[in-house]
């Protein structure tokens, strides 16, 4: 039995959750999302409560039931509050600047990169050089962050780069603190 599968998502006040064979589509003040799950699982909506239930027991059903209760839970709290990444820009000389759709990163190349932002994720800079990523689906803001962090990943040395809020970069001692 799946400990997460078997959790019901409550729908909150505004959502909308429409089910038409293997495709559901979740609508709510910040926008709509639309997804198809896997034949093996079965959705069922009640009033305010959706329930996924599998359709067989072997391990790959029991599986997918949990990763698609998550996925869908994940549809439905970024129609109705949304998700937030956040990335901090450290180093010398570093800045990141938004104009519109593209995102421009100075981190220490000949030329500043210019990173596209897809639709349906919004960029916001900050004077202490972090950038904040906003979006309703979960999946492409966070697959948004890993691709600007990737530009500049921090190094372990001086820490400079681009890493994510919460991330924690594991220092090194340089070559002068190793001859001792």
């Amino acid at each position: 039995m799946s400990r997460i599968g078997k959790m019901p998502i409550t729908v909150p006040k505004g959502v909308t959750v429409e089910i038409q064979g293997t495709n559901i589509k979740v609508t709510g003040t910040k926008g709509v999302l639309e997804r198809d799950v896997r034949p093996e699982i079965e959705l069922e909506l009640t009033e305010n409560q959706l329930v996924c239930k599998p359709k067989g027991t072997s391990k790959r059903v029991l599986a997918l039931w949990g990763l698609t209760r998550s996925l869908i839970d994940n549809m439905v709290t970024g129609v109705s509050t949304g998700f937030t990444k956040k990335l901090l820009v450290e180093g010398v000389g570093y800045r990141a600047s938004v104009q519109g759709n593209t995102l421009t990163l100075n981190v220490g190349y000949s030329s500043a990169v210019n990173y596209q932002l897809p639709d349906g994720v919004a960029a916001v800079t900050e004077k202490d050089n972090s950038i904040t990523l906003h979006g309703i689906d979960k999946e492409l803001v966070g697959l948004t962050a890993a691709q600007i962090r990737h530009i500049r990943k921090p190094e372990p040395y001086k820490g400079k780069g681009i890493r994510y809020a919460d991330e924690y970069v594991a220092r090194k001692v340089g070559k002068a603190g190793g001859a001792k």
